[in-house]
């Protein structure tokens, strides 16, 4: 969708963060045009991004109408605020809504520790096995929160991609390329069927697929992480 950009709303991102593609997916959704802005992360910082996230100077940041909306769960929740054409994102019930913020911070609290671990080799005090095992039972709670927010539909949303589905979504590429380095299977069918099921749905629609690189590219790139590292 950066194609039919305006010039009205621009992204600051990396095309390798998850938490950019977790915007790119939702103003896809919402059919906004916007210009994607690569920016420098490692090292020496783009200016435009320490300039609009002066406090953390991290991506992705969206810009519209010349303001700088930060961190990507609000962001998230902006642009379903402010483009209400297209169906909604999050939930339309409070309870609903509040089910789902909650998975959202589990899901980012559990699965970044696990890419550290297993992917980038930065476990801060918790062994590989410890994390996978972690991981594991990470998945067997999401798959039961799939079988209560999703009340047996295609997504956590219902019939479309909703809140819950971009936030554990955009994990997608780099859960599959950390099965890929540590031979760990989290993605298992005979352990988590509905996720599964849910995965190969989400990946395959056209808002996700535009802006969701390959699994080698998340692969090579923990593999120049952790080269830079060393």
């Amino acid at each position: 969708m950066a194609a039919a950009a305006t010039g009205e709303v621009k992204l600051l991102g990396h095309k390798m963060s998850l938490f950019v593609t977790r915007v790119e997916i939702a103003l896809n959704l919402k059919k906004v045009g916007y210009e994607f802005v690569q920016v420098e992360v490692h090292g020496q910082k783009s200016e435009i991004l320490v300039k609009s996230n002066p406090v953390y100077k991290k991506i992705p940041v969206l810009i519209h109408q010349g303001k700088p909306i930060c961190e990507s769960a609000i962001i998230v929740e902006y642009i379903d605020e402010m483009w209400t054409s297209e169906p909604p994102i999050l939930p339309s019930h409070h309870f609903d809504r509040a089910v789902a913020r909650f998975w959202a911070t589990y899901i980012d609290d559990k699965l970044l520790a696990l890419v550290r671990a297993l992917a980038f080799g930065a476990t801060e005090g918790t062994s590989k096995a410890e994390a996978a095992d972690g991981g594991a039972e990470a998945f067997q709670l999401l798959e039961e929160a799939f079988t209560k927010c999703s009340h047996g539909k295609e997504y956590f949303g219902g019939d479309t991609i909703g809140y819950l589905d971009i936030a554990l979504g955009c994990w997608l590429g780099w859960i599959k390329a950390v099965e890929e380095v540590s031979s760990i299977k989290f993605l298992d069918e005979k352990k988590v069927p509905l996720l599964v099921g849910w995965a190969e749905r989400f990946l395959q629609d056209k808002a996700v697929k535009e802006v969701t690189p390959e699994i080698d590219e998340f692969v090579q790139y923990a593999k120049m992480i952790l080269a830079s590292a060393r």
